[in-house]
């Protein structure tokens, strides 16, 4: 009775954080359109900052507040590998061609970027200490904030999308002050809904017997990436294939950045260190399947003949074989 309960809350701060990040993203993009922001770029930072609200309060929530190092890190990286797996998801939507052979082959940039960040996260679960900047805090996640500010100034040069002006003399202020209005009820309702998906997922791991690494892997992960399945159907069902894949690879760069500052407020060592070695294997798969995803940009195929084209098959199986591997270990 008691598991029940908690499956319960849990499945309703994630239904919460589902509905208010779908709104998040589409009012995010109404921003755009009165400010002027052109929307790929809303998709690679603005959409996938925004759509990244639950991991960053989840990790603060995690680390910060109940100190659970395996939970934090374990819903950042699930979170990675699940963005990927979204690609699948929206493939087998996808009529004609491959999901990846229609996009732009200039987001091959922000998933290079995306394995230099991982393998820095893999740096840091591996070494068996860190140079201390100041307090708990480590050198390596100053890095991680100094090497995503560079790939975003890298990516947005490559891609060369400069911002549009609003249409007439300026945005229309009552309607821009709407619009922030719903946006911040929105935040606040994800936020809420964020901060309490750590003690519930801590309550499942006691009442379940599974360690802490494969529920934030899972659990805690899939919950927060409603928001980017939401964001990147709906930009499926409008045609904009490149802003949904935008947001999901930008997403994955700004989930290191979050990794930095839940160290920072983890107060109990450093936060990679303490972590469990496990998540290494969610490094790996990610890593392997931002390759994948790579060489789907790269690589042109013919139509597809089944549901998924190879790459999105490929990306699949890994995603399936990281959980077994996860579940047998945890």
């Amino acid at each position: 009775m008691e598991l029940l309960q908690t499956l319960l809350g849990f499945a309703l701060c994630a239904s919460a954080i589902a509905f208010s990040g779908s709104r998040l993203a589409r009012l995010g993009d109404r921003l755009a359109e009165l400010t002027g922001l052109g929307r790929a770029w809303l998709g690679l930072v603005l959409m996938a900052t925004v759509t990244s609200l639950p991991e960053l309060f989840v990790g603060i929530g995690s680390a910060g507040i109940r100190g659970n190092a395996d939970l934090a890190v374990g819903d950042v990286l699930g979170s990675c590998v699940f963005n990927l797996l979204v690609l699948s998801v929206l493939d087998a939507f996808q009529r004609g061609p491959g999901l990846l052979s229609t996009v732009a082959p200039k987001q091959v940039l922000s998933a290079a970027l995306g394995i230099v960040l991982l393998a820095l996260v893999g740096f840091g679960l591996l070494l068996p200490d860190q140079i201390v900047v100041m307090g708990w805090v480590g050198a390596l996640s100053l890095v991680f904030g100094g090497v995503y500010l560079v790939a975003m100034r890298m990516v947005y040069r490559h891609m060369g999308q400069a911002a549009t002006r609003p249409h007439g003399d300026g945005p229309d202020r009552s309607e821009l002050r709407r619009v922030l209005a719903w946006y911040g009820v929105h935040a606040a309702v994800v936020i809420a809904a964020a901060l309490f998906l750590p003690g519930l997922a801590e309550a499942i791991t006691e009442q379940t017997g599974l360690k802490a690494s494969f529920v934030g892997t899972l659990l805690l992960a899939a919950s927060t990436s409603f928001p980017e399945v939401a964001v990147s159907m709906a930009a499926l069902r409008i045609g904009a294939i490149d802003l949904a894949v935008a947001n999901l690879l930008g997403s994955n760069l700004f989930n290191i950045l979050i990794l930095a500052i839940d160290d920072i407020v983890y107060s109990g060592g450093f936060l990679l260190k303490d972590a469990s070695e496990v998540h290494l294997l969610s490094v790996l798969s990610t890593i392997i399947m931002s390759a994948i995803v790579i060489v789907g940009l790269t690589f042109r195929t013919a139509p597809k003949r089944f549901l998924l084209a190879w790459d999105t098959f490929l990306i699949a199986v890994v995603y399936i074989v990281n959980l077994i591997l996860l579940y047998r270990l945890a």
